[in-house]
């Protein structure tokens, strides 16, 4: 659904010929929108600004849609939407059964790229943001329409491993015994092992080269070490409500076969070349190259990001690709993604598109790190929010936190400010739905039934209504951009129109057709307030 504001932005550009720079107004007197398009053009013209606004608006058939339009000040063009076209729009998004969200009459496969723990460590502050935000993209495609595919691109191949083998076997531990943190103390306890014993070290490398060769035994461990690791992953999906499972693991190790094969390839076609015992790709706009086969033989991330690119156009048939990770992986993204597209593995049809999200910051504003300096878990920040409010609130705080921000800043985790219920937080908006569930379910108890918007009078039911009138324009530009936070901005708005709202318009106090009216525009800001929370994957809840 086009929302109102976007279809006078579109008269008057199509008349006009350039962009109006629709407003909201300053002051209800003022109408709903003003346009400064006339002084703009007046000064291409050479003419009196009110004469081309004047001009303007004798020639713009808005009727169906506005009051008639009005010429203020030096020249501008106040709009004011009628009442009846305002309650038809707050009715139709009440009625849809997407309340207003736009979905798409072209979908396509997106591959979202995001979480990627790596075994054997647990989930840190890090990965607390790529998951959240991963989490967002998956839940906003989808709902428009897209088929999207999730890939975990869990660390579960290298050189540690045969560190972590080798140790397990020496001192005969029984991995099956260990949880995921008992994991990590095993891979902190074999790297001290690595670093100071030569011997080792030696064998540890050995080790590398029979997990690489298929050596059974080796490899049962390390499915093992894969397997615990998985229960404490899918504990931290559950805790934090997001829809990765199982299905979506697609690790380091699912390309380690296609490596040779995408060294021969690229070396084959003359696009990766030799240098100083490398294979190597160069890209064009980067100083150094992305190395395909390490001098000593062995693969790196390079590769295995390539072979996974390859991967996901040729067996995903992926229409766009979506890597959430640290925005200081940024340059290495571009740099992949233009060795792809050199390769021909990324055709040029498809759109690749790197989000990189700032780091997370403990109330000092520095980064977020333990007493003794160490990274800090992702179950201890939740630990820590839950000590401030209930579970779902916790959460909801912590989601609105990592995603009303533009995501490539940093954000300071301050729980205490996060899970107040007044305020730009996530349990604000929960609030906000929560009041829309007792208004209505008080209007049941007492018999009051609510059908469409009718009466919309008020400039607070205006407002209300122009407002629930884009959430369908808001979902597209986030869906485009990627931008979460214009999601969170709108959300925090609709909550501040509704208290306004309900402040100005009694909704139970009056009666009949206006009582039955408020309570339909209530009944949709809840719809709407729902479908935008679950989209950032946060809860809704009836009661507060």
């Amino acid at each position: 659904m086009q929302s109102l504001p976007a279809l006078l932005d579109s008269r008057l550009r199509a008349l006009t010929g350039i962009d109006p720079e629709m407003r909201p107004a300053t002051k209800p007197q003022f109408g709903h929108f003003q346009s400064n398009v006339a002084l703009r053009l007046a000064k291409e013209q050479g003419r009196p600004p009110r004469e081309v606004a004047t001009s303007i608006v004798e020639q713009l058939d808005v009727s169906d849609i506005c009051e008639p339009l009005e010429v203020a000040g030096p020249g501008f063009i106040n709009f004011r939407i009628r009442a009846d076209v305002l309650a038809q729009a707050a009715t139709t998004v009440l009625e849809d059964p997407h309340h207003g969200l736009n979905r798409t009459a072209h979908p396509q496969r997106i591959v979202i790229d995001y979480s990627a723990p790596n075994v054997a460590k647990q989930m840190h502050v890090g990965h607390l943001r790529t998951t959240i935000i991963g989490d967002c993209f998956n839940r906003l495609l989808t709902a428009l329409g897209h088929e999207v595919i999730p890939q975990n691109h869990i660390g579960d191949w290298g050189t540690q491993f045969g560190m972590l083998v080798e140790h397990i076997m020496e001192h005969d531990i029984d991995v099956a015994e260990l949880d995921l943190a008992g994991a990590e103390q095993l891979y902190k306890d074999s790297k001290k092992h690595f670093d100071d014993d030569p011997d080792f070290a030696t064998r540890a490398r050995a080790r590398v080269v029979k997990l690489q060769g298929g050596d059974e035994e080796t490899r049962a461990i390390w499915r093992q070490l894969i397997d615990v690791s998985l229960k404490g992953f899918n504990a931290a999906y559950q805790r934090l409500g997001v829809l990765l499972t199982d299905e979506h693991l697609a690790g380091e190790s699912t390309y380690n076969d296609a490596l040779p094969q995408v060294a021969a390839d690229l070396e084959q076609r003359g696009i990766a070349v030799v240098d100083d015992g490398a294979l190597v790709v160069w890209v064009e706009g980067f100083d150094a190259p992305i190395i395909i086969r390490k001098s000593d033989g062995g693969y790196g991330y390079d590769a295995t990001d390539i072979a996974a690119i390859r991967y996901r156009i040729t067996a995903l048939k992926a229409d766009r690709i979506i890597y959430v990770t640290d925005v200081r992986q940024s340059q290495h993204f571009q740099q992949v993604f233009g060795a792809a597209r050199k390769a021909g593995y990324l055709p040029d049809d498809v759109r690749a598109q790197h989000v990189g999200y700032g780091m997370v910051l403990g109330p000092d504003g520095r980064p977020f790190k333990t007493r003794d300096g160490g990274t800090v878990s992702l179950t201890s920040l939740l630990d820590l929010a839950e000590q401030e409010a209930a579970p779902g609130i916790a959460l909801a705080a912590i989601k609105y936190a990592d995603l009303s921000g533009a995501l490539h800043k940093d954000y300071v985790f301050d729980a205490e400010r996060m899970v107040q219920t007044t305020g730009d937080t996530g349990p604000y908006l929960q609030y906000a739905h929560a009041r829309t569930c007792q208004i209505l379910r008080k209007a049941e108890a007492e018999g009051y039934g609510w059908g469409a918007v009718v009466v919309i009078d008020e400039p607070a039911e205006q407002t209300l209504a122009l407002l629930l009138s884009r959430f369908g324009e808001v979902v597209d530009e986030v869906a485009a951009k990627l931008t979460p936070h214009k999601l969170c901005g709108y959300l925090y708005d609709l909550a501040g129109a509704l208290s306004a709202f309900y402040e100005a318009c009694p909704v139970l106090r009056s009666e009949g057709e206006v009582r039955s009216s408020r309570l339909a525009l209530v009944a949709a800001t809840r719809a709407v307030l729902a479908t935008g929370l679950q989209l950032l994957g946060i809860e809704a809840p009836e009661r507060m």
